[in-house]
């Protein structure tokens, strides 16, 4: 785990990323900035009043060295993110309406990562996903070609390291989704130095069994591969014919899959939130996550029974997914 984010490190320091924090007042985020601000690995942007922000700080005796703090009440340029808010929106709120929602921290900050003026935001901590991604949706918006943003989770175990998708935003994906999830995943998966091999999950392996489900995932890979096709992806596959070499060489022994997977695509949200928790409650892996893929620039949604290392970490991630995003 040590070594995926010191080379995460690695890619952003000196990089000068601003990472927004719209949850300015809540304790795990004040000790995930300081130390990121104190390491210097990127600048965290706290939003909210500065007089209770510092006043919290000085109770936790925490410094906030090298932390920029934004109160939306006091923005300089408030009449300009108005005005870009109004027209990214097409006419769909009044300028009165911009000023009002903008008190918003969620959309303050996304609206900040709009503007340039950050790189990223993480938020989630005291907010629900809906608050998180909503604004990210409606201002940021999804990458050309994408219609949905989604979830994965990086599994780390000792050397062991995979991408489970999607496990947190999309219920019940059509088979245009899955591939979109297909693509993103092994976008993503790339950024941690995972070599993609995509296997679409499902209960079937290469037509073992026919129904409406398993057609779904078949389809996906065809519209998948059909939009990449030197990416190393096949299915349908039960986990196993994905994962064990025995088991591939007998159930698919004409894939380019041969039990050596490590980007798993789950054909709906039950089946991929069930499936990364078994890995990590039963198979002692660590789940990094979710980040959030398909977006024009990095928004990720922290757990609200987070803790000030999980901001750290997804702090750290949303810099490098910047790195990406700024290319």
């Amino acid at each position: 785990m040590s070594d995926l984010f010191s080379d995460l490190k690695q890619k952003i320091v000196h990089k000068n990323k601003r990472i927004v924090f719209p949850e300015g007042l809540d304790e795990r985020i004040l000790t995930a900035a300081n130390k990121l601000g104190e390491e210097e690995l990127l600048k965290p942007v706290l939003i909210g009043n500065k007089d209770k922000i510092a006043q919290k700080a000085k109770e936790m005796e925490t410094e906030l060295e090298n932390v920029e703090i934004i109160d939306p009440t006091r923005y300089d340029k408030m009449d300009k993110m108005v005005q870009s808010f109004v027209k990214r929106r097409n006419g769909k709120v009044t300028e009165e309406d911009a000023r009002r929602i903008l008190q918003d921290e969620n959309y303050f900050g996304t609206m900040l990562v709009y503007l340039s003026e950050a790189d990223g935001l993480v938020s989630g901590a005291a907010h629900s996903t809906a608050d998180t991604v909503r604004p990210a949706l409606q201002i940021i918006k999804t990458k050309q070609g994408i219609k949905k943003t989604s979830g994965v989770f990086i599994m780390i175990r000792g050397e062991e390291k995979y991408v489970f998708a999607d496990c947190a935003i999309n219920i019940a994906p059509d088979s245009q989704d899955l591939a979109e999830i297909a693509l993103a995943s092994a976008d993503t998966a790339a950024l941690f130095d995972v070599d993609p091999r995509v296997a679409m999950l499902s209960f079937s392996t290469k037509g073992s069994a026919k129904s409406e489900e398993t057609s779904k995932v078949a389809e996906a890979v065809n519209i998948a591969r059909a939009n990449n096709t030197s990416l190393v992806l096949d299915g349908e596959f039960q986990f196993d014919a994905a994962f064990v070499p025995s088991v591939a060489a007998k159930k698919a022994p004409d894939s380019d899959i041969k039990g050596d997977a490590n980007v798993f695509i789950f054909p709906g949200l039950e089946a991929g939130n069930i499936g990364y928790k078994i890995a990590q409650r039963l198979g002692n892996f660590e789940a990094v996550g979710p980040v959030l893929q398909g977006l024009n620039r990095p928004v990720n949604d922290l757990s609200r029974g987070c803790s000030a290392e999980d901001v750290y970490k997804l702090a750290i991630i949303t810099a490098t997914q910047s790195l990406e995003s700024s290319e």
